[in-house]
């Protein structure tokens, strides 16, 4: 199938595909006109490249990832799931940086409705 249609079947768009393709997630073969051509099981791969991205994974952890799909093995399944690990703990570390920065942005509002409330008090 063309791309357009690889696109039209998975929900994802031409551009995103191409992206796929130029990250190393996504192989096609080349009509000799130049045009792309990609098979049924990558619909599947498709979806498989956009739950990793749902997920918050940069394409470079997904291509680290893509062995437990392609060939899998105990190892890859291993691997993969120390990959996740290390990827969810990252993402934990940075939702208790976002947790802290916004209690001290309640803390600024907080201040600054006080200043508020005590000048029109004052008045």
């Amino acid at each position: 199938m063309r791309i357009g249609e690889l696109a039209a079947r998975s929900g994802v768009s031409v551009r995103s595909l191409r992206y796929y393709e130029e990250q190393g997630l996504l192989v096609s073969t080349r009509s000799s006109g130049g045009q792309r051509h990609f098979t049924e099981d990558d619909i599947e791969r498709v979806d498989f490249i956009q739950r990793l991205y749902t997920a918050g994974l940069s394409s470079r952890t997904i291509m680290e990832l893509m062995p437990c799909r392609d060939a899998p093995s105990d190892e890859n399944s291993d691997s993969a799931l120390e990959r996740m690990a290390q990827e969810r703990d990252r993402l934990s570390a940075h939702i208790e940086e976002l947790l802290h920065t916004r209690d001290s942005l309640d803390g600024l509002m907080a201040a600054a409705r006080a200043d508020r409330d005590g000048r029109r008090t004052a008045a």
